[in-house]
Formats: C-alpha cells, sequence, structure tokens
C-alpha cells in the first residue's frame, strides 16, 4: 500500500525520548517542552509558542483565553476540518460560515466582511492544504471592526506569506502536530502569538488554570492541555530538520505537477505569487466529478494499493452544523470533486509514478 502520509522519525526523535525515559521526565514537565515551545517559536518568527496536546485544544485555549462565549460568533470558512468549528461550539459560541475561493480552497475575504455583525468577535482564517490564507486583506477587515484574527495554520507548517512564515501574522495561530503533518508530535498542538499578555493567559488557562508563580493556588476554571515531554522530543528533533522536510515535499509537488499536468480533467493546487505553499497533503480537484463518483475514484484507487482521501466535507452538510437550505456553492464543489494523494517523505519517484498513472487511468474508463 501507499500509504497517503506516514511520519518521518529518522532523526534524533528516538534518542531525545530515550533521554525522557531514562531521566523519567515522561509527563508535561521536563526541558523538552521548553526548548520546543522556543525552536518552535523562532521557526515561525513569532515571539511565544505555547504546546498543547493537540491542534483542536490549541484552538480553544484562544478562543477561551479570549473571553469568547455564549452569543458571540465567529466567523469560520465552510471548508476545513470540523475542530475549527467545535472549538467555537466548546466556548458557547456560534461558528458563522463563510464559502472558499476556488483557487487557494480558503476563506474568501469579501464574503468575511459581508458576514460581520455587531456580534462577530473573531474570525478563523484556515491555511488549507498547505496554501496560506489571504491574510492581510482578513486582518485590514477584521482591524476595521476590531475583531480577532486565530489563524487556523494546523495544516501549513513552514507556509509564507511575503516572505514571513504563518505564525507570525494575526493576534495568534493554532497549529497540529497530529501523525500526518508536516511537522508531528505524535499527537499535539501549539499556538503561537506575540502578545506576551495572551500567552501568559493561555499558560495559565492550559494548566488547570494555576498561577504560574504559585504552585497548586487556581485562579480560573482552566484545561488540562499540557504537551507532554515525550512528545515534545519528539516534535524537537522534527524541527531539526525541518527545512530539510519542506524542500523534499516541494520536490514530490513538482513531481506530481509534472506527471499530472497533461490531464484537462485535473485542477492541480495553486500558489499565489506572494505566497510559499507547503505541500501537506498534494490535492487536486476532477472536473464534473460527482461525490459518489470521487468516493468510488478512492476505491478504485484502493484497490490498486494507493490510498487517498476526500476532501473535508462542507461543515453545513455535516449533522453538528447541518443547514439544509445553505448554499456554498464553491466548497459544495471543491468538497464533492477534491481528492488528495499520497504526499510524505518516505515516498519514492517511483510511488508517485504509480500514483498518477492510476489516477490517470481511472479518469481515463
Amino acid at each position: 500500500m501507499i500509504h497517503i502520509a506516514s511520519p518521518e522519525l529518522s532523526g534524533n526523535e528516538k534518542l531525545y525520548v530515550n533521554e525522557c525515559l531514562d531521566s523519567t521526565w515522561i509527563s508535561s514537565s521536563g526541558r523538552f517542552i521548553t526548548d520546543f515551545e522556543r525552536a518552535f517559536a523562532d521557526a515561525c518568527g513569532a515571539k511565544h509558542a505555547i504546546a498543547t496536546n493537540n491542534g483542536t485544544t490549541a484552538l480553544h485555549l484562544v478562543l477561551a483565553a479570549l473571553g469568547i462565549g455564549p452569543g458571540d460568533e465567529v466567523v469560520v470558512p465552510v471548508l476545513t476540518y470540523i475542530a475549527t468549528a467545535n472549538a467555537v461550539r466548546y466556548c458557547g459560541a456560534e461558528p458563522v460560515f463563510v464559502d472558499v475561493e476556488p483557487d487557494t480552497m480558503n476563506m474568501d475575504p469579501r464574503l468575511f466582511e459581508a458576514a460581520i455583525t455587531p456580534r462577530t468577535r473573531a474570525v478563523i482564517p484556515v491555511d488549507l492544504y498547505g496554501h496560506p490564507a489571504d491574510m492581510v486583506a482578513i486582518a485590514a477587515i477584521a482591524e476595521l471592526h476590531g475583531i480577532a484574527v486565530i489563524e487556523d495554520s494546523a495544516e501549513a507548517h513552514g507556509a509564507e506569506i511575503n516572505g514571513g512564515r504563518v505564525g507570525s501574522f494575526g493576534l495568534a495561530t493554532a497549529f497540529s502536530f497530529f501523525g500526518n503533518k508536516i511537522l508531528t508530535t505524535g499527537e499535539g498542538g501549539a499556538v503561537t502569538t506575540n502578545d506576551a499578555a495572551l500567552a501568559s493567559r493561555m499558560r495559565l488557562l492550559r494548566g488547570q488554570g494555576m498561577d504560574l508563580e504559585r504552585r497548586y493556588w487556581f485562579t480560573d476554571v482552566g484545561y488540562n492541555y499540557r504537551m507532554t515531554n515525550i512528545a515534545a522530543a519528539i516534535g524537537l528533533a522534527q524541527l531539526e530538520r525541518f527545512d530539510e522536510s519542506l524542500a523534499r515535499r516541494d520536490q514530490i509537488a513538482k513531481q506530481y505537477d509534472a506527471l499530472l499536468s497533461g490531464n484537462a480533467r485535473l485542477a492541480l493546487p495553486e500558489s499565489r505569487p506572494e505566497v510559499r505553499r507547503v505541500n501537506w497533503l498534494y490535492t487536486v480537484t476532477v472536473e464534473g466529478l460527482s461525490a459518489d463518483e470521487r468516493d468510488q475514484l478512492i476505491v478504485d484507487l484502493a484497490s490498486e494499493g494507493i490510498e487517498t482521501r476526500p476532501v473535508f466535507h462542507p461543515l453545513h452538510h455535516l449533522p453538528p452544523y447541518l443547514q439544509p437550505d445553505a448554499s456554498f456553492p464553491v466548497a459544495e464543489r471543491l468538497g464533492a470533486s477534491g481528492i488528495s494523494l499520497p504526499t510524505h517523505l518516505g515516498l519514492s519517484e517511483n510511488d508517485i509514478a504509480t500514483v498518477c498513472e492510476a489516477l490517470s487511468g481511472a479518469l481515463d474508463t
């Protein structure tokens, strides 16, 4: 099976994890947590990084630290992983969906502006499949209306806008380090920010609301969102090969581009000139394909030993957020016709050629 994703753990991961085991520092204290937070903040060009136990809790932590709650609205792209909206609901607030741009699959800034009401407290643009959202336009609109910008970069470690890396824009940025991500800690997440007061507030809430200067004195109802030292050890080792990993993913994307560009039925990933897209999952859309036909294509490729996955279902189609009368035509088309292909460092050139041959053959039948 050519898998869609697979972590690459050939660096110092085992050495650092064994250090945790030998020292018995395996929980949420230890040198690797602070070292990883510092190194990840530096990699993003941010002043602070707060490590968490997954990407969803990273999103929720920002919202909770900002005091977002019942009666508030948060604007969210309708095409994203469900965690983006779930984190809003955890706070008792309401996610307000907007459609996406056809070329980037990201939030359309014009539709974001049209969705703002007096109840809007925040916006969460998502850097879907590694292409950064239009943070310049979104931030300008948000500033006019006094709205917090929380970037969801779970899928875009190392992506850039005008030479600056994601994680340094907006008020805060949330990341995921799940096993299929560009950087992994197994399970894990982080929030980056340049706001010292917000960082301090998130650190307090992350540790059950315990005062950062007075042990076992709890000032707030907080959460247990802490990353383990073992997870941070894996993450620190991953960061040591970060640029190498991004470069290899670029090579994989270029090979896909070269082999698939002649297929008129396929729309390949695009990159706007001001951004560096990172290739988390190389994702294409198939012209004229229905959702049922796309799902059958996934089955057909699996029968040939190739694992793929569909683009996310638009949130308004899912039971927790069902809006049967709503229309988000761009997201609906992308969600029905999109498919992500294997994208990880373990792929060989022959693997990629096999995937492309199988995909092209399936579309020709």
